[in-house]
């Protein structure tokens, strides 16, 4: 059977190719999926939502009772109502409703590099094309010059992950504000995927929500509550574009699940106090890593501001791909840079999502196979 072109185009995520070549008793650093429970009263609203028979279709956009519990939470960035808000099968598939709502044949999206490894293929799923923009060497916050000299009038989109995946860059003031006015200046849309917004250690997070007339905002609550396998996203807009999406999310599934909204809806009025914790877990286990990575001889890494990711650089002659491999092999699961694009070679990406005895044994697998390579 003959696959599309648009498919054959596009190659298998980086991160999931490693995870299939490691052995069963591997240290896995390479899925960014947290290893703490979610919060109890999740589990106990998805399972009453079930026992009670709501396992039948849903609202297109969502229940309206958790479409409105976002709109408050996310209310602190800017105003918003449930009309802002669709609940989606994960942020994933909400990154791509948005492209196939608004890429025609030929556009072009400006997508961060490194980055995320799902914006290039679903550019090109939709008709479009992914055009790589570089991130800053050290803090990794976008390069504006390199975004100007790459806007051509193909250019239709300008995806911004913040925090990042996979460096887990913050994004600052100035670039921030520079963003919104090329967007301005050159008609552009922003895709802003934002759901690491509550995993920030420095500094502040910076949404797009209050642009919402240039912005598309993505965010979800696999990572936030710790649900990854509910697939549970967010997409925030304003009402022209959110009609447009939830058409696009109809022809998609139809609607999303019922008995895991009603989870995440008896979850939100406790979040705070969970993530409260989440973080402070996330930080010890950020601040292991980095000590262990600046440690090793020939490689070097800033201590991440957000998200659940270490991309230390490193000085060896060896390509990202062929070191990520030579760890798989001593039983350490990470992500080789190139994975998330041209700019990402030299570096890996680790996942701190694991637990403290998890990192020590892989950073000491990491120090063992790096020390042999520079010998």
């Amino acid at each position: 059977m003959r696959t599309s072109h648009r498919l054959d185009s596009i190659p298998m995520s980086g991160i999931r190719k490693m995870f299939d070549l490691a052995r069963p008793d591997s240290i896995n650093l390479g899925l960014g999926e947290p290893d703490i429970e979610p919060p109890a009263a999740a589990v106990e609203g998805m399972n009453e939502a079930a026992l009670a028979g709501l396992n039948r279709y849903g609202p297109t956009a969502g229940i309206p009772a958790l479409r409105e519990s976002v709109a408050k939470r996310f209310s602190g960035f800017g105003d918003l109502t449930a009309g802002n808000v669709m609940i989606t099968p994960s942020g994933s598939s909400a990154l791509l409703e948005v492209a196939m709502s608004f890429l025609d044949p030929g556009d072009e999206v400006l997508i961060p590099s490194p980055g995320f490894v799902i914006y290039g293929p679903h550019a090109v799923l939709a008709g479009g094309k992914g055009v790589e923009y570089r991130l800053t060497e050290g803090d990794f916050q976008p390069d504006i010059e390199d975004i100007e000299a790459k806007i051509t009038p193909r250019t239709k989109m300008l995806m911004v992950n913040n925090p990042s995946n996979p460096t887990g860059g913050v994004l600052e003031e100035e670039p921030y504000k520079a963003l919104l006015d090329l967007a301005d200046d050159r008609d552009l849309m922003i895709v802003a995927d934002e759901v690491y917004n509550e995993f920030v250690y420095e500094g502040v997070h910076r949404s797009f929500i209050p642009r919402l007339d240039r912005a598309v905002v993505i965010n979800g609550f696999s990572k936030t509550m710790a649900v990854t396998g509910w697939r549970m996203g967010i997409a925030i807009a304003n009402e022209d574009a959110m009609e447009d999406l939830v058409k696009m999310q109809y022809h998609l599934c139809a609607s999303p699940a019922m008995p895991s909204q009603y989870g995440i809806l008896k979850a939100m009025p406790g979040l705070d106090g969970y993530l409260a914790n989440a973080r402070t877990v996330f930080k010890r286990r950020r601040d292991l890593i980095s000590d262990r990575i600046n440690e090793i001889p020939g490689m070097c890494i800033t201590p991440p501001k957000g998200a659940f990711y270490a991309f230390p650089s490193f000085d060896c002659d060896i390509s990202s791909a062929d070191l990520a491999m030579m760890l798989v092999r001593e039983g350490l699961i990470c992500t080789p840079g190139s994975a998330f694009g041209k700019y990402g070679e030299g570096h890996l990406r680790f996942s701190y999502a694991a637990d403290e005895s998890k990192i020590e044994a892989g950073m000491d697998i990491l120090a063992a196979t790096v020390k042999k390579i520079r010998r």
